[in-house]
């Protein structure tokens, strides 16, 4: 006979990304015996040490948070067992779990990946996702294993990414659309065995963390495919270039128009609300831009204020 009660959930999580799925959880008939969450940290351009959003909406509902610096630390192994928790949930993180937490609840741990695995395992399935141009994306709950994102797949949706999203709004509809799935899911375990989908390994791509190199324009790429690294690196960190302007943030872009006979990186059009950048293929608009220690502007304004012309170039080096 199945018995389909509550399950006792610990949730591990930190980032933005994440709070929905706390909050569904909060919402669901599954209690939250505990939050478990990385180490208060300096954020921001003031460095100001701050709650993580994780940890802000956990005290925020009166839930016992964790916070270890280690994750095999006994005090920390100790509270944990404490919570005697049937289920783990896991949404971003940020660690990898060993295997003495893994087998801590009693069901085991499942997880909120924001891909369709095995494609973009790791750190930055989304932005990675849109940086390669992907049409479709979506997110995946799995069961945790010590694998980096290799376990089996419970449950899966698939979202369509527009062509002029960017990370952040694709991210922010994973994270509502992953938080529904999870409570289905967890309302499933709470009812008996749920089957997983064992991953296609050969399928599999690695979704590398982002660093503000990562950012830097190639010019002889297509318009196409620069615009999509600069759709993929919003938020953070951004794609920029160097000019007789300094270094320049790209914000916003827009392929436009056909090729043309100059070389890379060369200023096209520079006029009104028109700054037109030559590429590998095609001309490359862009839409927003900010000097660096500057705030964003339109072209109108940067050209209000700087001289750009066309015939100058933009690269890829000061």
């Amino acid at each position: 006979m199945v018995i389909d009660r509550p399950l006792r959930l610990v949730f591990f999580g930190t980032p933005a990304f994440a709070v929905p799925t706390l909050d569904a959880l909060l919402a669901s008939r599954h209690p939250i015996v505990g939050v478990v969450t990385q180490p208060d940290r300096p954020r921001g351009r003031g460095r100001q040490t701050t709650d993580a959003p994780v940890k802000a909406r956990a005290l925020a509902a009166g839930l016992r948070v964790l916070q270890p610096a280690a994750l095999k630390e006994a005090a920390f192994m100790a509270g944990l067992a404490e919570l005697r928790a049937d289920l783990g949930v896991v949404a971003a993180y940020g660690k990898i779990l060993p295997e003495a937490i893994l087998a801590a609840p009693r069901l085991g741990m499942v997880n909120v990946h924001a891909s369709l695995l095995p494609k973009y395992r790791g750190a930055a399935p989304v932005h990675r996702a849109v940086i390669a141009g992907e049409r479709e994306t979506g997110v995946t709950i799995m069961r945790v294993v010590q694998a980096l994102d290799a376990g089996p797949m419970l449950a899966w949706a698939r979202r369509p990414i527009d062509a002029e999203e960017t990370s952040l709004d694709v991210e922010r509809d994973l994270a509502r659309l992953g938080a529904a799935l999870l409570v289905a899911t967890v309302d499933r375990l709470a009812g008996g065995d749920v089957p997983g989908i064992a991953q296609e390994e050969t399928a599999a791509t690695y979704a590398h963390r982002l660093t503000k190199e990562d950012g830097l324009i190639d010019w002889s790429r297509s318009a196409v495919a620069i615009h999509d690294l600069v759709r993929g690196l919003h938020p953070w960190p951004h794609a920029f270039t160097y000019g007789n302007l300094g270094r320049l943030i790209v914000l916003r872009s827009a392929p436009v128009g056909d090729q043309t006979t100059a070389g890379a990186g060369t200023v096209v059009v520079a006029r009104g609300d028109d700054l037109h950048i030559a590429t590998g293929s095609g001309l490359l608009a862009l839409r927003m831009v900010q000097i660096e220690g500057k705030r964003p502007v339109s072209p109108r304004e940067l050209l209000a204020g700087h001289r750009l012309a066309p015939g100058d170039r933009f690269t890829a080096a000061p």
